[in-house]
Protein backbone atom coordinates (compact mmCIF):
# COMPACT_ATOMS: atom_id res chain seq x y z
CA UNK A 1 0.00 0.00 0.00
CA UNK A 2 1.67 3.42 -1.05
CA UNK A 3 0.59 6.78 -0.25
CA UNK A 4 0.73 9.59 -2.79
CA UNK A 5 1.60 13.05 -2.76
CA UNK A 6 -2.30 14.34 -2.67
CA UNK A 7 -2.99 11.68 0.16
CA UNK A 8 -4.74 9.69 -1.82
CA UNK A 9 -3.57 6.05 -1.24
CA UNK A 10 -3.48 3.04 -3.58
CA UNK A 11 -3.84 -0.61 -2.76
CA UNK A 12 -2.69 -3.85 -5.10
CA UNK A 13 -2.01 -7.11 -2.92
CA UNK A 14 -2.13 -9.38 -5.69
CA UNK A 15 1.35 -9.83 -5.24
CA UNK A 16 0.51 -10.92 -1.55
CA UNK A 17 -2.03 -12.83 -2.71
CA UNK A 18 0.09 -14.79 -4.49
CA UNK A 19 2.05 -15.68 -2.18
CA UNK A 20 -0.61 -16.82 0.25
CA UNK A 21 -1.72 -19.09 -2.48
CA UNK A 22 1.63 -20.65 -2.13
CA UNK A 23 1.63 -20.88 1.29
CA UNK A 24 -1.68 -23.08 0.47
CA UNK A 25 -0.11 -25.50 -1.47
CA UNK A 26 2.46 -26.34 0.36
CA UNK A 27 0.29 -27.24 3.73
CA UNK A 28 -1.19 -30.56 4.07
CA UNK A 29 -3.50 -31.92 1.67
CA UNK A 30 -6.24 -32.17 4.49
CA UNK A 31 -5.61 -27.80 5.09
CA UNK A 32 -5.82 -27.46 1.15
CA UNK A 33 -9.08 -29.68 0.51
CA UNK A 34 -10.90 -27.61 3.99
CA UNK A 35 -9.75 -24.06 2.06
CA UNK A 36 -11.25 -25.44 -0.94
CA UNK A 37 -14.79 -26.14 0.31
CA UNK A 38 -14.96 -22.84 2.84
CA UNK A 39 -14.28 -19.60 2.22
CA UNK A 40 -14.23 -16.25 4.69
CA UNK A 41 -17.19 -14.33 4.97
CA UNK A 42 -17.87 -11.28 6.53
CA UNK A 43 -21.88 -10.55 7.66
CA UNK A 44 -23.51 -7.95 9.08
CA UNK A 45 -25.18 -9.57 11.75
CA UNK A 46 -26.87 -6.18 12.67
CA UNK A 47 -26.32 -2.69 12.91
CA UNK A 48 -23.20 -1.85 14.56
CA UNK A 49 -21.83 -5.85 14.67
CA UNK A 50 -19.94 -7.41 11.97
CA UNK A 51 -18.52 -11.37 12.36
CA UNK A 52 -16.01 -12.93 10.69
CA UNK A 53 -17.00 -16.62 9.62
CA UNK A 54 -16.60 -19.46 6.98
CA UNK A 55 -19.47 -20.33 4.55
CA UNK A 56 -19.26 -22.91 1.57
CA UNK A 57 -17.69 -21.79 -1.19
CA UNK A 58 -19.99 -21.38 -4.51
CA UNK A 59 -20.04 -24.00 -6.62
CA UNK A 60 -19.12 -24.44 -10.81
CA UNK A 61 -20.25 -21.70 -12.97
CA UNK A 62 -23.16 -22.58 -14.39
CA UNK A 63 -24.21 -21.44 -17.88
CA UNK A 64 -23.56 -17.75 -18.53
CA UNK A 65 -22.12 -17.15 -14.92
CA UNK A 66 -18.96 -16.44 -13.51
CA UNK A 67 -17.29 -17.65 -10.66
CA UNK A 68 -14.83 -14.81 -9.40
CA UNK A 69 -12.46 -14.05 -7.51
CA UNK A 70 -13.18 -11.10 -4.65
CA UNK A 71 -9.96 -8.36 -4.96
CA UNK A 72 -11.34 -5.02 -3.43
CA UNK A 73 -14.37 -3.67 -2.12
CA UNK A 74 -15.48 0.17 -1.98
CA UNK A 75 -17.76 1.26 0.71
CA UNK A 76 -20.15 3.61 -0.17
CA UNK A 77 -23.09 5.48 2.09
CA UNK A 78 -25.37 2.88 1.65
CA UNK A 79 -22.89 0.08 3.61
CA UNK A 80 -21.93 2.95 6.20
CA UNK A 81 -26.27 3.15 6.85
CA UNK A 82 -26.45 -0.15 6.78
CA UNK A 83 -24.23 -0.54 9.75
CA UNK A 84 -26.17 2.73 11.39
CA UNK A 85 -29.02 1.08 11.19
CA UNK A 86 -30.64 3.76 8.56
CA UNK A 87 -30.98 2.44 5.81
CA UNK A 88 -34.26 2.02 3.84
CA UNK A 89 -34.92 -1.35 1.80
CA UNK A 90 -32.55 -3.27 4.04
CA UNK A 91 -32.87 -6.46 6.54
CA UNK A 92 -30.26 -8.52 8.88
CA UNK A 93 -28.06 -10.41 8.42
CA UNK A 94 -26.47 -9.47 5.19
CA UNK A 95 -23.37 -9.82 3.73
CA UNK A 96 -22.27 -6.49 2.25
CA UNK A 97 -20.32 -5.61 -0.61
CA UNK A 98 -21.78 -3.81 -4.44
CA UNK A 99 -18.77 -2.21 -5.30
CA UNK A 100 -16.69 -4.47 -6.58
CA UNK A 101 -13.15 -5.59 -8.01
CA UNK A 102 -13.06 -9.32 -8.82
CA UNK A 103 -10.88 -11.59 -10.82
CA UNK A 104 -12.35 -14.32 -13.29
CA UNK A 105 -11.41 -17.59 -12.32
CA UNK A 106 -14.32 -20.11 -14.22
CA UNK A 107 -16.34 -19.00 -16.81
CA UNK A 108 -19.52 -21.40 -17.66
CA UNK A 109 -21.06 -22.32 -20.96
CA UNK A 110 -21.86 -19.56 -23.30
CA UNK A 111 -19.81 -17.21 -21.68
CA UNK A 112 -17.67 -14.71 -24.04
CA UNK A 113 -15.20 -11.81 -23.74
CA UNK A 114 -14.22 -12.92 -20.57
CA UNK A 115 -11.63 -15.80 -19.47
CA UNK A 116 -9.63 -16.45 -16.09
CA UNK A 117 -7.72 -13.82 -15.29
CA UNK A 118 -9.69 -10.68 -16.32
CA UNK A 119 -10.09 -7.93 -14.20
CA UNK A 120 -13.77 -6.79 -13.76
CA UNK A 121 -16.34 -4.07 -12.33
CA UNK A 122 -19.35 -5.53 -11.23
CA UNK A 123 -22.76 -4.28 -12.28
CA UNK A 124 -24.41 -5.05 -9.14
CA UNK A 125 -27.81 -3.99 -9.93
CA UNK A 126 -30.23 -7.21 -10.76
CA UNK A 127 -33.27 -6.19 -12.60
CA UNK A 128 -36.20 -8.16 -14.21
CA UNK A 129 -35.86 -6.82 -17.73
CA UNK A 130 -39.83 -7.43 -17.72
CA UNK A 131 -41.15 -4.58 -16.04
CA UNK A 132 -42.38 -1.28 -17.37
CA UNK A 133 -39.36 0.68 -16.37
CA UNK A 134 -36.67 -2.40 -18.02
CA UNK A 135 -38.96 -2.69 -20.93
CA UNK A 136 -38.16 1.55 -21.36
CA UNK A 137 -34.48 1.05 -21.12
CA UNK A 138 -34.90 2.69 -17.64
CA UNK A 139 -33.04 -0.60 -15.83
CA UNK A 140 -31.51 1.60 -13.03
CA UNK A 141 -35.04 1.67 -11.34
CA UNK A 142 -36.06 -1.89 -11.99
CA UNK A 143 -39.68 -2.87 -10.23
CA UNK A 144 -38.27 -5.81 -8.86
CA UNK A 145 -34.68 -4.51 -8.22
CA UNK A 146 -32.26 -7.03 -6.08
CA UNK A 147 -28.90 -4.88 -5.31
CA UNK A 148 -25.93 -7.72 -4.42
CA UNK A 149 -25.00 -6.23 -0.97
CA UNK A 150 -27.94 -4.97 -0.25
CA UNK A 151 -31.13 -6.79 -1.06
CA UNK A 152 -29.00 -10.18 -1.31
CA UNK A 153 -25.77 -11.22 -0.28
CA UNK A 154 -22.45 -9.51 -1.54
CA UNK A 155 -18.59 -9.60 -1.94
CA UNK A 156 -17.73 -9.42 1.72
CA UNK A 157 -16.11 -13.11 0.93
CA UNK A 158 -13.48 -14.53 -0.53
CA UNK A 159 -15.73 -15.72 -3.96
CA UNK A 160 -18.44 -14.93 -5.47
CA UNK A 161 -21.36 -16.31 -8.42
CA UNK A 162 -22.51 -13.50 -10.88
CA UNK A 163 -24.29 -13.48 -14.49
CA UNK A 164 -21.45 -12.92 -16.86
CA UNK A 165 -23.55 -9.52 -18.11
CA UNK A 166 -23.11 -7.94 -14.53
CA UNK A 167 -19.43 -7.86 -15.38
CA UNK A 168 -17.49 -5.34 -17.48
CA UNK A 169 -13.77 -5.89 -18.12
CA UNK A 170 -10.57 -3.81 -17.31
CA UNK A 171 -8.04 -3.33 -19.42
CA UNK A 172 -5.87 -0.45 -17.23
CA UNK A 173 -7.33 0.36 -14.04
CA UNK A 174 -6.22 -1.32 -10.28
CA UNK A 175 -8.01 -2.84 -8.32
CA UNK A 176 -8.31 -0.05 -5.75
CA UNK A 177 -9.99 2.01 -8.31
CA UNK A 178 -12.29 -0.52 -10.08
CA UNK A 179 -15.17 -0.45 -7.48
CA UNK A 180 -15.07 3.35 -7.92
CA UNK A 181 -16.79 2.34 -11.64
CA UNK A 182 -20.17 1.57 -9.94
CA UNK A 183 -19.98 5.17 -7.46
CA UNK A 184 -19.48 7.16 -10.86
CA UNK A 185 -22.10 5.72 -12.30
CA UNK A 186 -24.64 7.15 -10.15
CA UNK A 187 -22.72 10.73 -10.77
CA UNK A 188 -23.34 10.32 -14.40
CA UNK A 189 -27.08 8.91 -14.12
CA UNK A 190 -27.76 12.03 -12.05
CA UNK A 191 -25.93 14.89 -14.58
CA UNK A 192 -27.54 13.23 -17.61
CA UNK A 193 -30.80 13.65 -16.09
CA UNK A 194 -30.50 16.80 -16.00
CA UNK A 195 -29.05 17.20 -19.21
CA UNK A 196 -26.85 19.93 -18.65
CA UNK A 197 -25.69 22.44 -21.07
CA UNK A 198 -22.17 24.13 -21.77
CA UNK A 199 -21.92 27.31 -19.60
CA UNK A 200 -24.95 26.12 -17.12
CA UNK A 201 -24.41 27.38 -13.80
CA UNK A 202 -24.75 24.33 -11.20
CA UNK A 203 -24.34 23.51 -7.58
CA UNK A 204 -23.57 20.47 -6.05
CA UNK A 205 -24.58 19.73 -2.36
CA UNK A 206 -22.35 17.41 -0.95
CA UNK A 207 -18.78 16.66 -1.62
CA UNK A 208 -18.74 13.14 -0.97
CA UNK A 209 -18.57 10.43 -3.09
CA UNK A 210 -21.67 11.02 -4.80
CA UNK A 211 -21.21 14.55 -4.80
CA UNK A 212 -17.35 14.13 -6.24
CA UNK A 213 -19.36 11.71 -8.92
CA UNK A 214 -21.46 14.44 -9.72
CA UNK A 215 -18.64 17.11 -10.04
CA UNK A 216 -16.57 15.00 -12.41
CA UNK A 217 -19.82 14.40 -14.88
CA UNK A 218 -20.59 18.31 -14.70
CA UNK A 219 -16.88 19.05 -15.30
CA UNK A 220 -16.83 17.44 -18.77
CA UNK A 221 -20.22 18.67 -19.71
CA UNK A 222 -18.64 22.21 -19.45
CA UNK A 223 -20.57 23.57 -16.46
CA UNK A 224 -19.75 26.44 -14.25
CA UNK A 225 -19.93 24.62 -11.04
CA UNK A 226 -20.08 25.36 -6.85
CA UNK A 227 -20.37 23.55 -4.04
CA UNK A 228 -21.25 23.50 -0.75
CA UNK A 229 -19.94 21.03 1.86
CA UNK A 230 -20.02 21.64 5.78
CA UNK A 231 -16.96 19.29 6.25
CA UNK A 232 -13.79 21.59 5.85
CA UNK A 233 -11.19 18.98 4.36
CA UNK A 234 -13.95 17.91 1.74
CA UNK A 235 -14.29 21.25 0.73
CA UNK A 236 -10.98 22.26 0.25
CA UNK A 237 -10.40 18.89 -1.88
CA UNK A 238 -13.35 19.24 -3.89
CA UNK A 239 -12.58 23.07 -4.55
CA UNK A 240 -8.75 22.57 -5.35
CA UNK A 241 -8.91 19.39 -7.23
CA UNK A 242 -11.85 21.02 -9.42
CA UNK A 243 -10.29 24.14 -9.38
CA UNK A 244 -13.81 25.53 -8.60
CA UNK A 245 -14.15 29.66 -7.64
CA UNK A 246 -17.25 28.95 -6.14
CA UNK A 247 -17.56 26.97 -3.21
CA UNK A 248 -19.28 27.46 0.62
CA UNK A 249 -19.43 26.12 4.16
CA UNK A 250 -23.25 26.72 4.19
CA UNK A 251 -26.46 27.22 2.69
CA UNK A 252 -26.75 30.26 3.79
CA UNK A 253 -23.65 31.23 2.76
CA UNK A 254 -24.11 30.37 -0.92
CA UNK A 255 -27.32 32.06 -0.64
CA UNK A 256 -25.75 35.34 -0.92
CA UNK A 257 -24.84 35.02 -4.60
CA UNK A 258 -27.11 34.41 -7.43
CA UNK A 259 -28.87 31.14 -7.55
CA UNK A 260 -28.37 28.79 -9.99
CA UNK A 261 -30.16 26.64 -12.89
CA UNK A 262 -29.22 23.31 -11.44
CA UNK A 263 -29.25 21.92 -8.06
CA UNK A 264 -27.95 18.57 -7.03
CA UNK A 265 -28.39 17.45 -3.45
CA UNK A 266 -26.13 14.19 -2.74
CA UNK A 267 -25.96 14.76 1.36
CA UNK A 268 -29.58 12.35 2.06
CA UNK A 269 -29.81 15.36 4.66
CA UNK A 270 -33.26 16.21 5.56
CA UNK A 271 -32.74 19.93 6.48
CA UNK A 272 -30.26 20.12 2.95
CA UNK A 273 -32.82 18.63 0.70
CA UNK A 274 -35.68 20.87 2.01
CA UNK A 275 -33.47 24.17 1.40
CA UNK A 276 -32.49 23.35 -1.64
CA UNK A 277 -34.85 24.85 -3.50
CA UNK A 278 -33.62 28.16 -2.41
CA UNK A 279 -30.54 27.85 -4.32
CA UNK A 280 -32.68 27.63 -7.61
CA UNK A 281 -33.08 29.85 -10.07
CA UNK A 282 -36.47 31.19 -12.02
CA UNK A 283 -37.15 27.78 -14.45
CA UNK A 284 -34.11 25.99 -13.09
CA UNK A 285 -34.33 21.92 -11.85
CA UNK A 286 -33.89 20.25 -8.61
CA UNK A 287 -32.46 16.74 -8.71
CA UNK A 288 -32.09 14.55 -5.51
CA UNK A 289 -29.06 12.65 -5.60
CA UNK A 290 -29.07 11.48 -2.13
CA UNK A 291 -31.72 8.85 -0.33
CA UNK A 292 -33.01 10.12 3.33
CA UNK A 293 -35.45 7.52 5.07
CA UNK A 294 -37.22 9.74 5.61
CA UNK A 295 -39.85 12.42 4.71
CA UNK A 296 -39.19 15.27 3.41
CA UNK A 297 -41.65 18.85 2.84
CA UNK A 298 -41.12 21.70 0.26
CA UNK A 299 -43.29 25.28 0.41
CA UNK A 300 -45.37 24.41 -2.75
CA UNK A 301 -45.07 29.01 -3.44
CA UNK A 302 -41.60 28.34 -3.69
CA UNK A 303 -41.91 25.31 -5.79
CA UNK A 304 -44.50 27.40 -8.54
CA UNK A 305 -42.92 30.63 -8.20
CA UNK A 306 -39.90 29.21 -9.27
CA UNK A 307 -41.89 26.39 -12.46
CA UNK A 308 -39.07 23.86 -10.51
CA UNK A 309 -38.54 20.68 -12.37
CA UNK A 310 -37.79 18.10 -9.53
CA UNK A 311 -36.37 14.95 -10.33
CA UNK A 312 -35.06 11.43 -8.45
CA UNK A 313 -32.11 9.95 -9.54
CA UNK A 314 -31.60 6.53 -8.81
CA UNK A 315 -28.22 3.82 -9.32
CA UNK A 316 -27.57 3.88 -13.10
CA UNK A 317 -27.63 1.28 -15.93
CA UNK A 318 -24.84 -0.43 -17.92
CA UNK A 319 -24.44 1.35 -20.77
CA UNK A 320 -23.95 4.34 -18.14
CA UNK A 321 -21.05 1.94 -16.57
CA UNK A 322 -19.35 1.33 -19.61
CA UNK A 323 -19.53 4.69 -20.46
CA UNK A 324 -17.70 5.52 -16.96
CA UNK A 325 -15.32 2.45 -17.40
CA UNK A 326 -14.33 4.48 -20.84
CA UNK A 327 -13.86 7.76 -19.29
CA UNK A 328 -11.57 6.29 -16.40
CA UNK A 329 -9.73 4.21 -18.79
CA UNK A 330 -9.16 6.94 -21.20
CA UNK A 331 -8.15 9.69 -18.10
CA UNK A 332 -10.95 11.78 -18.79
CA UNK A 333 -12.02 10.78 -15.48
CA UNK A 334 -8.80 10.72 -13.12
CA UNK A 335 -9.91 9.39 -9.48
CA UNK A 336 -6.04 8.92 -7.96
CA UNK A 337 -6.08 12.16 -5.60
CA UNK A 338 -9.20 11.00 -4.03
CA UNK A 339 -8.35 10.91 -0.43
CA UNK A 340 -8.77 6.74 0.04
CA UNK A 341 -8.23 4.99 2.96
CA UNK A 342 -7.11 1.33 2.30
CA UNK A 343 -8.62 -1.02 4.99
CA UNK A 344 -8.17 -5.16 5.78
CA UNK A 345 -11.49 -6.99 6.36
CA UNK A 346 -10.04 -7.31 10.41
CA UNK A 347 -10.46 -3.79 10.48
CA UNK A 348 -13.81 -2.70 9.61
CA UNK A 349 -15.29 -3.22 12.87
CA UNK A 350 -13.21 -0.59 13.88
CA UNK A 351 -13.20 1.71 10.87
CA UNK A 352 -16.87 1.40 10.20
CA UNK A 353 -17.90 3.98 12.72
CA UNK A 354 -15.09 6.18 11.82
CA UNK A 355 -16.11 6.60 7.91
CA UNK A 356 -19.34 7.17 8.86
CA UNK A 357 -18.60 10.09 10.88
CA UNK A 358 -16.39 11.42 8.07
CA UNK A 359 -13.23 11.08 9.84
CA UNK A 360 -9.94 13.45 8.51
CA UNK A 361 -12.28 13.93 5.91
CA UNK A 362 -11.36 10.54 3.74
CA UNK A 363 -13.89 10.48 0.76
CA UNK A 364 -13.91 7.00 -0.34
CA UNK A 365 -12.96 3.70 1.56
CA UNK A 366 -11.56 0.03 0.01
CA UNK A 367 -11.23 -3.08 1.84
CA UNK A 368 -8.07 -5.04 0.63
CA UNK A 369 -10.02 -8.47 0.39
CA UNK A 370 -7.31 -10.39 -1.40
Amino acid sequence: MARNNSGAVHCDDRDRARGEQDWLLSQPRTLIEWNSKYMKTVTLEQPGRFTTGESTQPGTPGPDEVLARVLTIGICGTDLHAFEGTQPFFTYPRVLGHELAVEVMEIGDGVSGLRPGDLCAVNPYMTCGVCAACTRGRTNCCAKMRVIGVHSDGGMCDRILLPAKQLYKCEKLPPAQIPLVETLGVGIHAVGRAAPQAGDRAIVLGAGPIGLSVIEFLRVAGVDIGVVEKMPERLEFAARHHGLQRYYPSHEEARQEEPSMLVFDCTGDRGSMEGAIQLLQQGGTLVFVGLINDKISLFDPDLHRREATILASRNSTPAEHRRVLDYMESGRIDVTAWPTECASPNAMGERFPAWLHREAGIVKAVIEWA
